[in-house]
């Protein structure tokens, strides 16, 4: 759960593994007899089973999410752009590093304190959807995750002071450890949510409730900072009620289906169900952990390895924070768009179109890094107005490093999506040796550069650590079958160019986009293709509508 994940100031604790893939082996389930692509449809065994689908358990297709999530995103990321802005012109660096290190140990508790079982629905709700078990499932996994999390919160609770150490660097921020205590437990009911209804593929219900989170977060946020007090606290409360406000659209959505849902004549055994999901389970527990210990070591390793100067560590931390705000807005969007098409390729996968998977995620991860480089070089142009005008000049050291951030962010989401593969062969245990290594390297770096070179040396210790964590995740796709190729390892270089400025790297891609009209080596032929069936797609989809507006005159 991955959630997330992750921008501090972006609609949902991101992106990190929400799905992953357990103990079994590559080969999982026979494929399906039909031959039509997931993509296109759900499951061609799903269908004689399950009743006509009210709204809540609605299947949209791939290309639906895709659409539909990129015109809610656009709306979203502006809220959460200009909810970040304010946060940052209204609290000072230490609070803003506060709130970083909150945000970080909320996306690091989550998925640890209910054993990221909400992570295996991605991977078991079609499984128990088909034998109409989906509503048992839901019931024992809400259960067991609800007492997980009560008993999480409280030891949160009676352990504020240790932990505000822990998590802060000082005992004197316990209060602040309580209102997390209390955060929790709406944000585990959050993610539960989202893990629900993007495994069952419905598109539309997800990208509301990130939209209805989005607005409440900004909404409550900006309304405490401004009426109580401008300090972490108030966005750490404000961050839980929009997760509360979620959570209750979402359960009532579910309510308005659960009815209609088919129930198995044979119970399922809690044995049979907890030892096929628990392993499974297992492993997303450890990926999540991992990936998300691999995204705060940095910060972390600021506010305790940080040398002994009048510089505050928190203040650092949110200087960090500034620089990453663009960059994991942009990251996020990536990640969703590769959330989506987890469930889709999950379907192929087990269908035996497993050459298919490995095509269109590689094609995927392509275009992933030249559009986040693109995007990246405008925020590069862009930067002296955010920094100067809208961070009102408080944050010269985010700006500092933010090429190196949009780098290494680049390179992360690249890794989240590319890591999808070894979900899909339930091979995730490499996912978390890639990471394990990488946390390892990010540790010793930072150890190394960060008394000498202070966040810089943090930035480039996170930087090498992303990048190493990439290569380690694709050469493990390659020896499961994920066919990589030049333009695959151009993709994974070009976002170093960001370093040299935002004029060499547009230089670089209009070189890239050059060469990918005129020649095959960064996109083949069948990935031109695919680009091009996916745009003829639209287009008659876009003049059915037109036709049917005309004829209904509106």
């Amino acid at each position: 759960m991955n959630t997330p994940p992750v921008d501090h100031d972006t609609d949902y604790p991101l992106p990190l593994p929400a799905f992953g893939a357990g103990a079994e082996d590559a080969g999982g389930m026979p494929p399906q007899s039909d031959p039509s692509s997931c993509s296109q449809s759900i499951c061609p065994a799903i269908e004689p089973d399950v009743p006509t689908p009210r709204p809540a358990l609605h299947t949209d297709t791939l290309a639906d999410s895709v659409l539909i999530l990129l015109s809610l995103t656009v709306v979203q990321r502006l809220v959460g752009f200009v909810r970040a802005v304010l946060f940052c012109r209204w609290m000072d660096a230490d609070q803003l590093g506060q709130w970083d290190l909150a945000f970080s140990f909320l996306v690091l508790a989550a998925p640890l304190v209910v054993l990221a079982l909400p992570g295996a629905f991605g991977r078991y709700i079609e499984h128990y959807r088909q034998r109409s078990q989906l509503r048992t499932f839901v019931r024992r996994t809400l259960l067991f995750c609800a007492t997980l999390t009560a008993v999480a919160a409280t030891i949160i609770y009676f352990g504020r002071a240790w932990l505000s150490t822990l998590v802060f660097g000082s005992p004197e921020h316990a209060s602040l450890m309580a209102s997390l205590a209390l955060c929790l437990l709406s944000v585990v009911a959050f993610n539960f949510s989202i893990e629900l209804f993007t495994a069952l593929r419905n598109v539309r219900l997800v990208s509301l409730l990130q939209l209805i989170n989005s607005l409440m977060f900004a909404t409550l946020g900006v309304g405490l900072l401004f009426v109580w007090h401008r300090a972490a606290e108030s966005v750490v409360l404000a961050y839980g009620g929009a997760c509360l406000i979620s959570v209750i659209v979402a359960m009532t959505c579910l309510r308005r289906s659960w009815a209609v849902l088919p129930q198995a004549d044979d119970l399922l055994p809690h044995r049979e169900l907890w030892a096929k999901v628990i392993p499974f389970a297992g492993w997303v527990w450890t990926g999540s952990l991992l990936a998300n210990l691999f995204d705060v070591a940095d910060r972390y390793m600021i506010v305790h390895w940080s040398p002994a100067t009048t510089v505050d560590p928190l203040a650092v931390v949110g200087q960090y924070h500034s620089s990453r705000v663009v960059p994991l807005l942009l990251v996020s969007v990536a990640t969703m768009l590769g959330s989506m098409m987890t469930p889709h390729l999950s379907c192929d996968w087990e269908a035996g179109r497993r050459h298919a998977v490995s095509v269109r995620l590689n094609l995927f991860l392509k275009l992933v890094a030249f559009l986040l480089v693109f995007a990246a070089s405008g925020v590069l142009l862009l930067a002296p107005l955010l920094f100067g005008v809208a961070f009102q000049g408080k944050f010269h050291g985010g700006q500092a490093v933010l090429p190196w951030t949009l780098t290494y962010c680049t390179w992360f989401a690249m890794l989240l999506v590319a890591q999808i593969y070894l979900w899909c062969a339930e091979k995730a245990r490499l996912g978390s040796l890639a990471l394990l290594i990488g946390l390892a390297t990010n540790i010793s770096l930072n150890a190394v550069l960060l008394p000498r070179l202070g966040l810089r040396g943090a930035v480039l210790a996170t930087s090498s650590a992303n990048l190493l964590t990439l290569i380690l995740i694709l050469s493990f796709n390659r020896r499961l079958g994920f066919l990589t190729d030049r333009g695959t390892w151009i993709a994974v270089a070009a976002p170093i160019a960001l370093t040299l400025g935002p004029a060499v790297a547009l230089l670089v891609l209009a070189a890239i986009a050059l060469d990918a009209i005129g020649s095959d080596r960064l996109l083949n032929p069948t990935e031109k293709q695919l680009l091009v069936q996916s745009a003829v797609q639209y287009l008659n989809k876009l003049k059915r509508l037109r036709r049917t507006g005309q004829a209904t005159g509106c």
